[in-house]
């Protein structure tokens, strides 16, 4: 079977394209299987991964390449064995995350963990399917891809506002609902950006008792208890931060991708028995981190990855029982070589999501 529609998007050839120098050209589509869906892009949310894909920061990249990894729009071709009841011309998602082995041998997909499988995880774009095939992103006019990973969007969510949860908003829930963020727990969020704002909503949403909001200087403050925080520290304001904070969070999520950051300072702050999880992704290493931050109060470092197709449905649950609500800026997808521009300097307040205008009035 034929579309009677062309996959086209802004393709990245070269480490060139983060400066704004993505082309919009054609490009052929995985092989289809009938598990699969095909979504017609109205929207698409832009995350810092992109900037360090698009000029292979973190590993070679596969030129050419399509990015955009929080996708919303309606589902235009629904295979035969697809699942979750998903029909043609339902509103639906598609996170970081687009396909895994979902073998029962696998410890991961038949545990619900289907963002860990080593077997046959495949990123939304910049990643291998079994067939050879490198994904494809939502800086794009179509998707395809498996529908184990296609979300149906909640109707009170706007589209706009999905498609940042997608990646941004799951990437802070999932470790706070796992690390036990709730009545009871103090906790602080690393960085207030994309991630970080997403944090504080959903520590906030999940009844932390108290959020804190960590960054450098002092110009997020009004944004951050805005969002929610009970306080606010500016690291850069105050030698002492650390010590004058020390012991007073359970759980620190830390959304800053930085090799330079005080980690040792940030496991100050936690209480005995805490817990810290980096989400932040830095092209280098992490800061070492002495035994003796970890050792006496016996404390928990780790990371965590995106979040599982159930922690999703989850998430999204939950964001309509609290009305939950992100700060978004959306661009139009004609413009996307100035928003990655933009993105890149630091400019989103605090989550941009290009607006595809061919699809979005549909």
């Amino acid at each position: 079977m034929t579309t009677d529609y062309k996959f086209a998007g802004w393709l990245g050839e070269s480490p060139e394209s983060v400066k704004g120098k993505m082309v919009w050209k054609e490009y052929e589509p995985k092989a289809w299987e009938e598990t699969n869906v095909d979504i017609e892009i109205s929207h698409c949310g832009m995350c810092g991964s992109e900037l360090h894909t698009l000029r292979s920061g973190w590993a070679p990249t596969t030129y050419p390449c399509c990015v955009g990894h929080e996708i919303v729009g309606k589902a235009v071709r629904v295979g035969s064995k697809v699942e979750k009841g998903i029909k043609i011309g339902d509103r639906v998602g598609v996170g970081a995350q687009s396909s895994s082995c979902l073998r029962p041998d696998c410890e991961d997909c038949s545990s619900g963990k289907e963002n860990h499988c080593t077997i046959g995880r495949v990123d939304t774009y910049n990643a291998p399917y079994a067939d050879g095939y490198v994904s494809k992103g939502g800086y794009a006019d179509y998707w395809r891809g498996p529908s184990h990973f296609v979300f149906k969007i909640p109707d009170e969510i706007k589209s706009e506002d999905a498609a940042p949860m997608l990646c941004g908003g799951i990437t802070v829930y999932s470790p706070l609902k796992k690390n036990g963020a709730g009545p009871g727990k103090k906790v602080a969020i690393v960085g207030i950006g994309g991630l970080g704002h997403f944090g504080i909503l959903y520590a906030k949403a999940l009844g932390a008792d108290k959020v804190v909001g960590i960054s450098r200087g002092a110009k997020k403050r009004e944004d951050a208890l805005k969002l929610g925080a009970d306080q606010y520290i500016a690291t850069n304001d105050d030698p002492d931060w650390a010590s004058h904070n020390a012991k007073t969070v359970d759980i620190i999520v830390c959304t800053v991708s930085s090799e330079k950051m005080p980690l040792d300072d940030y496991l100050q702050l936690l209480r005995t028995g805490g817990v810290f999880i980096q989400v932040g992704v830095p092209e280098g290493n992490l800061p070492p981190i002495h035994a003796f931050s970890l050792i006496p109060k016996g404390l928990k470092i780790g990371g965590s990855a995106i979040g599982s197709p159930a922690e999703i449905e989850e998430m999204l649950d939950l964001t309509v029982k609290k009305n939950v609500k992100p700060w978004i800026e959306a661009r139009p997808m004609k413009d996307a070589n100035q928003a990655i521009v933009d993105l890149e300097d630091g400019k989103p307040r605090y989550r941009y999501v290009l607006v595809n205008e061919k699809h979005a009035g549909k």
